[in-house]
């Protein structure tokens, strides 16, 4: 569903990513992990449409989209969210969900003068959906407070819930555990489960093992800038270039 084909971004005299291929099929969930500073954000940023690529492609569905900037992307079948929640401070949480669907009509000028009924039926139909989505997030019951007074957990299910309401079925989350308490991360545990039994895609960032153990197969390991290896946890455990990359040389020996 999406690659990344050889992908490099320099900044300056530094190479963030070299030369980075990884493959996401439909309907997987596709961990990616490393240490820090090992350029996974700034690959999620390519595949996003932030950086663009100094060399290699990104493929959706087997289209170049690596010119495509983020909107774009968005609407061909792309979303993400973000390790710190992007979310509108001073909407409710139900507005926040409402406002995501393209292409509202309420948008255009004309339509809100000239066809205010169907203007109606279609933000009654958006604000039906969204509450559809609070239930399955367990959020209806902060449906009216503003978003910026939730919690970090509940921030990281609204994002969530948000990349529900776009309707897109390839979701990149870039740290969805961090931040987030025990027992909120086993709602947001269940709920990404859920989605996936539903034929959502996923490529997760994370640095919480447990949640990546649980979730994704296949699992890529980078560091440096390069893709050391890919395969399931079992054997990237037992790979000494990953225990290398997290621990040194010292700690590989050991």
């Amino acid at each position: 569903m999406l690659e990344a084909v050889g992908l490099v971004k320099r900044f300056g005299g530094f190479t963030a990513v070299d030369g980075c291929s990884l493959t996401v099929a439909e309907r997987s969930m596709t961990g990616l992990i490393g240490p820090n500073g090992a350029g996974k954000t700034t690959l999620f940023n390519l595949l996003g449409g932030y950086y663009r690529p100094d060399g290699g492609q990104v493929r959706f569905k087997g289209r170049d989209i690596s010119r495509l900037k983020p909107h774009q992307r968005f609407r061909a079948g792309i979303v993400r969210t973000f390790q710190i929640p992007h979310e509108f401070a001073r909407m409710t949480v139900l507005e926040n969900l409402t406002v995501v669907p393209p292409g509202q009509l309420g948008e255009g000028l004309a339509a809100a003068w000239f066809w205010p009924w169907g203007v109606a039926r279609q933000e009654a139909k958006i604000r039906a959906r969204a509450l559809e989505v609070l239930e399955f997030l367990k959020l209806t019951h902060v449906k009216d407070n503003p978003a910026e007074a939730l919690s970090g957990g509940q921030k990281k299910l609204l994002e969530l819930g948000r990349a529900v309401m776009s309707g897109n079925r390839c979701v990149l989350l870039d740290e969805p555990a961090a931040g987030v308490n025990r027992a909120l991360l086993g709602d947001l545990t269940e709920r990404i489960l859920d989605l996936h039994r539903i034929g959502y895609t996923f490529l997760i960032i994370e640095h919480d093992m447990e949640f990546i153990a649980k979730l994704c197969q296949p699992i890529y390991v980078m560091a440096e800038g390069k893709v050391l290896t890919e395969g399931t946890m079992a054997d990237i455990r037992r790979d000494a270039r990953v225990v290398e990359a997290y621990l040194g040389h010292s700690g590989a020996a050991a």
